[in-house]
């Protein structure tokens, strides 16, 4: 029995001490797997953590992307609708108000044109020639916009003849109106449908102000007897100037209640000055809407056409014109309620930079 206890105790003792001992070898290189082991789950576990730390960067800078674009439109003054929110009556397009003169040739290309725009509920030409247009011109413009139109329901097209010889013609009540929006313009000025698509969805965003492509500005040059004497400043001058207070009537939104305040409202001197002066109209409807609504038009950026020969604005004496209307209508209203600012309205899709 001695023996045998000594035996075990020299196991025992064999096994605590630094011999080698197959037993105690695969302990060991167990225990060395299990620390590797414990090792990697560490260093696994870190990893993640830094990769769920990148992808909470990555979501927190993608969602910051999407508020900013989100707020982009508020940011830059309007905020214009999408297509969808067009469908109703009152506001389902815009009628297209065409200002003629004696250029036939330039009224078919136009109102080919703008029948072919999907926004355009009808098309209305303003006649105020002492001679009426003949039947073949109107059946050959109804047949233009029935074949150029690309929707079902058609543009109502029609004329609305004028009696009086005068430019105020161009801003009378139109009769059986179906839309909100008036888009009006010269017979010889071309704006692409997806531009002028653009604008009117900048013009639902503020539908009492006009909205356009044609900006010009005024300034005080000086004081005659302490009344203040104003230029008319045109491209040149805004884009020097970086600024406008006006947008021409020769291509701009307006809400059809200023048809009705220029015919029926507004002061019967202006109406007479306008009657005796050409090429003042525009002065005299940006003055209107900016008295009605205390705040700017606005410049909506885009190329537009202008086709046939050169108008008023190349003649002689021109900016001398311009000057005296806008200076007479001044005094005529008695006050100035233009107001100049340096908001445009752009398409982010023709833009290289957001």
């Amino acid at each position: 029995m001695s023996t045998l206890i000594q035996i075990r105790d020299a196991a025992v003792a064999d096994a605590g001490d630094g011999f080698y001992s197959p037993a105690k070898q695969k302990a060991a290189n167990r225990s060395a797997y299990n620390n590797r082991s414990l090792l990697f789950l560490r260093r696994a576990k870190q990893f993640l953590g830094a990769a769920k730390f990148k992808l909470f960067l990555a979501f927190f800078a993608l969602s910051v992307i999407v508020l900013v674009t989100s707020r982009l439109n508020s940011w830059m003054g309007w905020n214009p609708h999408h297509s969808s929110s067009v469908s109703s009556i009152s506001r389902g397009g815009y009628t297209v108000l065409i200002n003629t003169w004696r250029q036939k040739s330039l009224l078919k290309q136009t109102v080919a044109h703008y029948a072919s725009c999907h926004s355009a509920d009808a098309i209305h030409v303003v006649w105020s020639e002492s001679e009426l247009p003949s039947e073949m011109l109107k059946k050959y413009l109804n047949k233009i916009v029935v074949s150029k139109s690309q929707k079902a329901h058609k543009p109502n097209f029609r004329f609305d003849i004028s009696a009086d010889d005068t430019s105020n013609s161009r801003f009378k009540p139109v009769k059986d109106i179906r839309t909100d929006a008036i888009f009006s313009v010269d017979d010889d000025v071309i704006v692409p449908c997806s531009t002028l698509d653009f604008a009117f969805s900048v013009w639902q965003s503020a539908p009492f102000t006009m909205v356009g492509f044609v900006p010009r500005m005024h300034w005080i040059d000086k004081e005659q007897n302490n009344v203040p004497y104003y230029r008319y400043g045109g491209w040149w001058s805004v884009w020097w100037m970086g600024t406008y207070s006006m947008v021409l009537s020769k291509a701009a939104f307006f809400h059809r209640k200023y048809l009705d305040l220029y015919s029926q409202e507004m002061p019967p001197s202006i109406q007479d000055y306008v009657s005796s002066e050409r090429a003042c109209e525009d002065i005299a409807m940006s003055l209107l809407v900016a008295n009605a609504t205390g705040g700017p038009p606005i410049w909506v950026k885009g190329k537009i056409y202008e086709i046939g020969a050169s108008g008023f604005s190349s003649m002689r004496g021109h900016s001398h014109q311009r000057n005296k209307c806008l200076n007479d209508l001044i005094s005529l209203y008695g006050t100035l309620p233009l107001v100049s600012t340096n908001v445009k309205a752009v398409s982010a899709r023709n833009e290289w930079l957001w």
